[in-house]
């Protein structure tokens, strides 16, 4: 923690549950240079923020912030994450809010809500709102979820005692809440060096344009991903899309494909001129090989074409429109290679087969949301999935949990609504991960992938005599070997 800026803090439990509040220790606090009562901004991922009341609790420790769950929510943040804090005393009094509640937590609910929860709760106390958060109201029996649709003044403000609370409208959808939670860096696991360059090569250029600007150099256009089917390398590129609040714009090489002459061609530019609009923006060309071979082997004229304007189109991209093209092929060779060079695909990045430690990495992100039992070895499953991407491990947790749930069909009623405690209350335990480990195949098993085992003398029990031969086989190798070296220096 001691070479933490001191404004990032690690996110804790709070111990009172309000939905506007953190906590402090004083001491953080006085560094901070903040007082009981303030608005601050707290930055978490995936380029979230919220504004909250600090308040200072001596229970709490110094590196640490204390949230309730709708804050963590907000921020896109789990127990354990970092989190920044940043003075906020611009914030103004709102002179309008537009709030919706969210349509399955009203279900049954026939009272008017304004009075039976919003108001109430903005009484309590002077409660700063952001746009698109969420927050969760308690009264009576029932919790109610809200949405703040937009503020004015805009991004954030205080709701005051003369702020005009605006109520209609439709219930907002669960389920476009729930496609909010976009996946992000932490999703993405196995390419932790690949991933640092990607975000060197796209992150940068989108967010800080400038820098280039200043050294006086054009930033990447482009940038492929190649790697076997499973990999994630689609994956990586809608995460630093997400992370980067950056436009994106999918192409999947067959969509585009069109038998009317120059419609193909058409669709291409459509999609370039639309990424320009909405800059900052990421093409994403999937499967770029399918669209744009080698010239000298195509089928047809049509291919040839659109490899003519894709090569064309990269080259107009203007080094100030700030959008860049990813492309993701599992098959870099059959790729025409004029695209394949300085100024259109600038880097090209090997999204390979995990090793062990990526393997763990993988298994531990698709395992977060899992009840497992006491007895899984994530690290033990890690070793015996070689040849595994992260698709593959992906089907191995699913396939675990299914073995968990095959076993209590016997016990299940399907005609029967409810489902008992006990059943719902089941884990995934070792013994589901050994029979779906049996079940499954990697799909990266022909590739050639060499891996050091961590594995000595000491980790083998007896054989004492075949240590012994081995020993003397492999100093008689160095041996030889030495003689050779050495009679080459000498001649």
């Amino acid at each position: 923690m001691s070479n933490q800026a001191p404004n990032c803090l690690v996110v804790d439990k709070a111990i009172d549950d309000d939905n506007s509040v953190v906590f402090l220790h004083p001491e953080t606090m006085k560094k901070l240079q903040l007082f009981r009562g303030d608005t601050i901004l707290v930055k978490g991922k995936k380029r979230k923020d919220t504004v909250c009341i600090v308040v200072a609790d001596d229970t709490c420790r110094e590196p640490k912030i204390r949230m309730n769950e709708v804050v963590r929510s907000n921020l896109r943040v789990r127990l354990g994450d970092v989190v920044s804090v940043h003075q906020c005393a611009d914030v103004k009094y709102g002179k309008r809010v537009h709030i919706l509640p969210v349509d399955d937590t009203i279900e049954g609910i026939t009272g008017d809500l304004f009075d039976a929860y919003l108001k109430p709760y903005f009484l309590e106390a002077y409660r700063p709102v952001r746009k698109g958060d969420l927050f969760l109201v308690r009264g009576g029996r029932r919790s109610v979820e809200f949405k703040v649709i937009e503020t004015d003044p805009a991004e954030y403000c205080v709701v005051a005692p003369d702020t005009e609370i605006y109520l209609q409208g439709e219930p907002v959808r669960r389920e476009d809440e729930n496609g909010l939670d976009e996946v992000g860096y932490d999703d993405v696991g196995g390419v932790t060096k690949q991933m640092a360059q990607i975000r060197e090569l796209v992150e940068l250029p989108l967010r800080h344009p400038q820098l280039f600007e200043s050294i006086g150099v054009k930033p990447p256009k482009g940038i492929l991903l190649y790697g076997p089917p499973g990999s994630g390398k689609t994956l990586i590129a809608r995460a630093v899309a997400n992370e980067t609040i950056a436009f994106f714009f999918s192409i999947n090489g067959p969509e585009i494909m069109s038998k009317a002459a120059g419609e193909s061609e058409s669709n291409l530019r459509k999609a370039f001129e639309e990424a320009e609009k909405c800059a900052p923006s990421i093409i994403f060309i999937d499967d770029i090989d399918s669209i744009a071979p080698k010239r000298e082997k195509t089928d047809g004229e049509v291919k040839s074409r659109i490899v003519s304007q894709l090569l064309a189109l990269m080259d107009s991209l203007k080094s100030h429109a700030h959008v860049i093209v990813i492309g993701a092929t599992n098959r870099p060779n059959s790729i025409d290679p004029s695209l394949r060079r300085f100024g259109r695909f600038d880097k090209e990045i090997d999204i390979g087969i995990p090793d062990e430690v990526g393997r763990l990495e993988v298994l531990r992100i698709h395992t977060k949301n899992m009840k497992l039992a006491e007895d899984v070895d994530l690290k033990r499953i890690a070793e015996n999935t070689h040849g595994y991407v992260g698709a593959d491990l992906a089907a191995l947790c699913t396939e675990a949990a299914l073995q968990c749930i095959r076993e209590k069909t016997d016990v299940i009623d399907l005609k029967d609504e409810s489902i008992d405690a006990e059943i719902l209350n089941s884990a995934v335990t070792n013994k589901h991960f050994l029979t779906a480990l049996g079940a499954s195949n990697p799909s990266a098993l022909p590739e050639t992938v060499v891996e050091v085992p961590e594995v000595s003398w000491g980790d083998t029990e007896g054989l004492e005599s075949v240590k012994r031969e081995l020993r003397k086989v492999w100093l008689f190798v160095f041996f030889c070997f030495l003689c050779v070296l050495l009679s080459f220096v000498w001649s």
